[in-house]
This record gives structure tokens, sequence and C-alpha cells, in this order.
């Protein structure tokens, strides 16, 4: 029996009890802003600090015992372009950690993924902030094998880059708020530890929050909203849609598009981040919901979960794309893709009684920063692979390996990137240090040109994307940002030299 088989008939079964079952209902509460870091500012140079610690906090009403950086999420970053930024990171978990400045266009060696920061001590991460960077970005932690645990317990905080283009009447009238979005599974007050299905698929909970807050409601002043969403879940996409409204798309992962985009609806990949207005044209409530969405996980059904049974099931089950069979394990139970979950609502929007909406905004297409991809020197091939039902995942048949150089590149150059699903499993691929713009996917041009640092490729989707390799050399790493997935091997060196 091929994995296609054992999803067929695993959607005969009853729900599973993991997380497929209905989410509980909580009562409504009010929105909550991500408090603002606090920084010393003077002569263009800002100076903070940022500390990883455990923590004792409430969710939905009851007590959780997390790590954050004091609250979840953590503080929010407010930077401007050309600032000199100093940003002391202290680590006083029990464990070592380190932090990485998602998307931002910084020197490797200052955003290293491999360097880490042990229990007590500190580190400096001093860059500029780049011009034309204006965006939403964030911070949380990235040591392999160690990426899961610490970024579902809470380590996640938002990082905002303000320019010129924010000045726009359109923009500088809008009502901003910042929306993290985060699901938590919990034992009791604590994490659980991972399972084989959770190293699997990446593991998605039950309680799905905004800024902490399950099923908030936003008291809107204004008729013009600025969202700036981030998905900071290990796994769960978010297919985003306001009731009764479009969304106007203005910013991706790297900044601001060449002018909006109206869109029904919005999908968020882990990682990704989307910058919306939404324009307010009469009064009323109104429900920010995340549509059902099937990224291609896998789940058992009639018991035989968890490690036990996955042990059993490896032996007979290839990786996704073979043609191996269970053997004499089918008996074991169905199993059925996760993900195509009922309607959620997230948030509640409460419109103004005399709503009057702002012109749409007018924006304007950052520098091109040399991405033509008619300059491009170089082509390059990704496959992502895995052998499921051992947890194990490659790009280009192979495992991460922290001594390996996987791909080694010239500084200045530009280089085309195929990315290429050979999976039956979504997959989010983030370049770390060099933002992209994703130029087809599965032989079609993109709709819009945009600034990226990840780009969802569905089962069996080919995605190919401009890398310009410019300002910085050194080592970074490329990656599936579904993190268990990473934590397993789906990760890559790649080497920028001057």
């Amino acid at each position: 029996m091929n994995r296609r088989e054992l999803l067929k008939y695993g959607a005969l079964g009853l729900a599973s009890s993991y997380g497929l079952s209905r989410l509980p209902a909580f009562a409504q509460s009010p929105f909550p802003q991500p408090r603002t870091l606090e920084v010393l500012r003077a002569d263009g140079v800002v100076e903070a600090q940022i500390t990883a610690r455990q923590s004792n906090l409430t969710l939905s009403g009851k007590p959780a015992r997390l790590m954050t950086y004091g609250g979840f999420p953590g503080p929010t970053l407010r930077l401007r372009e050309g600032e000199t930024v100093r940003l002391n990171f202290t680590n006083n978990l029990p464990e070592a950690t380190n932090l990485h400045l998602h998307g931002l266009h910084v020197p490797p060696s200052v955003d290293d993924p491999l360097a880490l920061v042990q229990p007590g001590e500190s580190r400096l991460y001093e860059f500029t902030v780049p011009k034309g960077s204006a965006g939403t970005y964030w911070y949380h932690p990235h040591v392999h094998g160690r990426v899961a645990p610490q970024l579902y317990a809470g380590l996640a905080g938002l990082l905002v880059v303000e320019g010129p283009l924010d000045a726009l009447p359109e923009l500088k009238g809008a009502e901003e708020h910042l929306l993290v979005l985060k699901d938590w599974l919990f034992s009791g007050n604590r994490i659980p530890a991972w399972t084989h299905m959770d190293w699997m698929n990446g593991r998605e909970g039950n309680l799905l929050t905004v800024n902490a807050a399950v099923r908030p409601t936003l008291r809107a002043q204004k008729a013009t909203l600025r969202l700036r969403l981030l998905n900071a879940s290990n796994a769960r996409y978010y297919r985003l849609a306001l009731e009764n409204h479009p969304l106007y798309l203005i910013a991706t992962d790297g900044g601001f598009l060449e002018k909006p985009v109206e869109l029904p609806e919005l999908l968020l990949a882990p990682g990704e981040r989307a910058e919306v207005l939404v324009r307010l044209s009469r009064p009323g409530n109104y429900r920010l919901q995340a549509l059902p969405y099937d990224r291609g996980a896998m789940m058992m059904h009639g018991g035989m979960m968890g490690d036990q049974g996955m042990g059993m099931m490896d032996h007979g089950m290839m990786d996704h794309g073979s043609r191996g069979g269970m053997g004499d394990t089918g008996m074991m139970g169905s199993m059925m893709g996760m993900g195509a979950t009922r309607l959620e609502t997230l948030l509640t929007i409460v419109a103004p009684a005399s709503p009057k909406p702002l012109p749409p905004a007018r924006l304007r297409w950052p520098p091109s920063n040399g991405s033509e991809p008619a300059r491009a020197t170089a082509t390059r091939r990704f496959e992502l692979g895995e052998r499921m039902m051992q947890a194990e995942f490659f790009i280009n048949g192979q495992m991460f390996d922290p001594a390996r150089v996987d791909v080694r590149a010239q500084l200045g150059s530009l280089e085309v990137w195929e990315l290429v699903n050979k999976t039956d499993m979504d997959h989010p691929f983030h370049l770390h240090t060099y933002p992209f713009q994703v130029l087809s996917r599965g032989g079609k041009p993109a709709p819009y040109r945009a600034w990226k640092d990840t780009v969802n490729l569905r089962k069996n989707e080919v995605v190919r994307i401009a890398v310009p390799l410019r300002d910085f050399s050194g080592v970074t790493v490329y990656h599936c940002h579904i993190v268990e997935h990473e934590d397993r091997g789906m990760m890559g060196i790649l080497q920028v030299k001057g």
C-alpha cells in the first residue's frame, strides 16, 4: 500500500484526537498589541538588550511554562533604515541558544546560525540596517536540533524596519497593528515532548492565538488598518481571509511591492510575513479567518500512534514519491492528510461607526539591487526529499552536515535557483542573508515582483527564484522552515566568497 492509498483510506476514519479534532471554543478577549523594546537611540546608533529566559505565562486563562524573550511575543524591536544597531543578547536559559535576525540583509558573521550562546553568556549583534529594507522581520533561535522545541516554547519576536515610504499619507494615516500568529499544544502547563509524528509532520497545536490571545477583538479607531502579519508557528499554515473585505497586500518578507495587490485571501507559510491594508467601508464586526488548508502532512488513525507504532512503520514505508509498501504493517491503522482543518476565527475587527477609508497607497519599487534574471551567472537545482517514516529530510539527497559546504558561489553574482519539491508535503524554503525574487511557479511567471526570504513549495512543485549574492561574503544556510524538518536534516550551507 503506497502513501496515496493510505491517505485515501485514512480519510474515511474518525477525526484524530492528536490534532484534527475540533479546536476548543474560547471566549473572546481584547486585542493585545505586542510591547515595543526600549532602546537607547543617539546619533544614528541604537543600543538594545534582549534576554532569553524561562517564563511563567497565562494562555487562554491557564498557566504555561515557556521559554520567551520576556513574554510572548517578545518585545518588538523598531529600527530605521541606515541606523547602526548594537543588540546585546543574553541567554538565561538552562540550555544553549542563539538569535537569528530572520530576513535582515546583514553579514553572515553577524547573523551566524551556527554560533551558540551558552547559558549565562551574552553575544553582541552589531550591524547597519540596509537602505531600502523597510519591512517586517522577526527574531528567533536557530540551534540545529533544538530549533523546533525552542521556537515552539515561545522564543519569537517582531523586528520592524521603518523607511521613507512609511511617511506616505496612505500609510502614515493608517492604524497599524502587529499580529503574531502562533499555535500551541500543552500537557498540563508544559510543552510535551516531541513524538515521532511531530518530527515527521512538524508539530501543530490545538490552541490558536494572535499575540498570545485567543480570538481577540480589535476595535478599530480608523477605517484603514495596516496589519503586519507573522506566521511564528512551527508547521501550521494560515490561509487568511477577512469577511466581506479584500486584503491589499503592500509588502512581503523583504519589503514593499511596486503597488498594492488586491487579494481575496492570503496564504502564510511558517516563517513568512506580509503587510496588508484593510479598508473598512461600513460599520460592523468582521472576522479574520483561517480557511482550511491541506499541506499534505500525515496522520495516524485507529490507535498505534507515537514512537511505538512508528517504529514498526519505518521498516515498510519508504520515502515520499517511492513505490515502497507497508508490508504487514497496514493493519496498524489508517493515515490521512493533516492540515485540512475546519475554518477557524483568529480575530474579530470592529469597524468605526462612520468609516472613511483612505485611498489605496501609491508605492514605489525599491532599488532593483541587480536582481534581473537576465544577468544570471549560474543556475542551480535544489531537490527536497524525505524518508517520511524515519523522519529524515534531505536537500539534493543529503542531510545537513555542519562540516560540509553544499554550495560555493561568488560575491556579486546573480544566480537562478530551481527549487524542486519531490515530496507529497508542502515545504517552505528559507534562505538566510540574501533576499530573493520569485520568478515562476510551476512554469508560470510570478504575478508580481516581491522581495522574499521564504517561499512555499507545494508537493511536486517547481519554483524558480533569482538570488543576488550582494554586499556580504561568508557562510550562511538555507533550509525548510517547518523547523522540525530543518532539525532533521533539510538544511544546507552556502559559502559566498569575495
